[in-house]
């Protein structure tokens, strides 16, 4: 078994995709390849088959690999709850919620759980390749790392350096990793790879020497800007301040809360030319303009409840109601689409019962058993096909002759409608994903789709990243370094 960790000079600067595309690349050449990350921390989770919890990139790499995701793909997950705490997630189940002082001095303990998890994963694989977490700089966190030199000088792993030079300070940042860190640390390290070239990379030969020359590592290649990687599932939500993306039709308008996640669920619309979608940073109001407001799901609903009504999005969303317009709620914004909001022990923060916004005739309770599971079925309303995943911890009570949005492939049923249908919510993530539904939703818009699956537009964008990167970096080299012979 071989296996390469590609850690960066920090956050940021194209790991998940590198990682997703060089998977992919060894995946083409009849190796059989898994992904692996330490530690992870996002509100952006998949689900697994068995219902457990890892980190979106993750899964995204797994399809790179062309095999299902796993927990063992990312055993430590942290999901941010507040500025403070988070809630910690291993294996793929939650373990409950803590402080950050907390979590730092309990990471040395979880080491353990990040090595079994690595050696059951390289016992199925002929490649692993491994993505760090922000920086091996951040030598301030060193002792009890577990995501970055830490696991690799335990797992005995070979590293590849990432340096972002769209940001600027490339060589800047690649030299100084190596002067700041610990010496048996930068031992580990055995090349670079400069990422996020625009131009003519023959520009930067010259930068390429100085780098070698100062660290002793070997330049792995340097990949150009690459324009389809906007098509990849985003996990940090730092990408939601960038371009808004979308066609020319109707628009639809997501208010960025403050805990907002899984917020891939609206990159199948982003791609979508049939509708323009906007996501509302705070400060702005929603648009009036808008044929569709979604409200998304979140770490914290009652926290981002009132969030929310602290930028007056709520008297936005009642006076778009009053013009006709159309509301969707999925997972916590379904949740805060009901009368009321109960989290009687404190689950999200502080206990307590909350007025929701009162557009749908049902009641919430957040508690401690935590749903997470895949499921498939069809709108009720109009028969279209979805499949995606569930992953909350509210049980939400619905009036009698309520008619739910969506029925499942086993029977049940999920979410709500009211008002014929101008006003609906579900549990269910990756609705729009297949093109069925996706068309389903935005067709009493007036806009029909494209018909193209979002599973189908990863896949293909994965191969043209891959394809790039045979292109532009040394393959046999990383091989070489990760204990496969070229």
């Amino acid at each position: 078994m071989a296996a390469v960790m590609l850690q960066g000079t920090g956050s940021d600067v194209g790991k998940s995709v590198l990682v997703a595309g060089l998977c992919r690349v060894f995946a083409n050449r009849g190796l059989v390849v898994r992904p692996f990350k330490p530690q992870n921390m996002s509100n952006n989770a998949a689900v697994t088959a068995d219902g457990g919890e890892i980190g979106r990139a993750q899964a995204l790499q797994a399809m790179a690999c062309r095999v299902e995701p796993h927990v063992d793909m990312n055993p430590v997950l942290l999901k941010p709850q507040s500025d403070r705490t988070a809630q910690l997630v291993v294996s793929g189940r939650a373990r409950g919620t803590m402080a950050a002082g907390d979590y730092w001095r309990r990471k040395p303990d979880l080491l353990g759980d990040v090595l079994d998890a690595y050696q059951r994963l390289s016992a199925q694989a002929d490649m692993v390749v491994i993505e760090g977490a922000g920086s091996p700089a951040e030598i301030n966190l060193r002792r009890s790392d577990i995501a970055n030199m830490g696991f690799a000088r335990a797992a005995q792993v070979p590293v590849i350096l990432i340096g972002d030079i769209d940001r600027g300070g490339v060589i800047a940042s690649l030299v100084g990793t190596q002067a700041v860190i610990d010496p048996a640390d930068a031992a580990m390290i055995r090349g670079f790879i400069v990422n996020k070239f625009r131009g003519d990379p023959a520009l930067f030969d010259d930068g390429l020497v100085a780098i070698a020359e100062r660290t002793g590592w070997r330049s792995i290649g340097v990949v150009p800007w690459l324009a389809d990687a906007v098509r990849l599932p985003a996990e940090d939500a730092v990408a939601l301040g960038r371009d808004t993306a979308g066609g020319a039709g109707p628009l639809i308008a997501v208010p960025m809360l403050s805990r907002i996640a899984n917020f891939d669920d609206f990159d199948a619309l982003a791609q979508e030319p049939g509708v323009r979608l906007q996501m509302i940073p705070p400060g702005q109001p929603l648009p009036g303009d808008a044929a569709l407001i979604v409200l998304p799901g979140t770490k914290a609903t009652i926290a981002d409840l009132a969030f929310l009504r602290a930028q007056g999005w709520d008297g936005d969303l009642a006076a778009h109601v009053r013009r006709g317009g159309r509301v969707l709620g999925i997972c916590g914004g379904y949740q805060m689409l009901g009368r009321t909001i109960a989290d009687p022990t404190g689950i999200e923060g502080i206990a307590g019962t909350v007025a929701g916004l009162g557009l749908l005739p049902i009641d919430t309770v957040i508690a401690a058993d935590k749903i997470t599971r895949p499921v498939e079925g069809h709108i009720a309303e109009t028969g279209a096909r979805f499949g995606g995943y569930e992953i909350h911890a509210g049980v939400t009570t619905i009036d009698a002759g309520v008619p739910p949005m969506l029925r499942f492939a086993d029977g049940g049923a999920d979410g709500a409608r009211a008002r014929d249908g101008q006003i609906a919510g579900c549990y269910v993530h990756g609705l729009f994903d297949k093109a069925e539904a996706r068309a389903a939703v935005i067709a009493p818009l007036g806009a029909s789709s494209d018909g193209l699956d979002r599973r189908d537009d990863i896949d293909a964008t994965l191969d043209a990243i891959a394809a790039t990167l045979e292109q532009v970096l040394d393959i046999d080299a990383i091989m070489a370094i990760a204990g496969e012979t070229a």
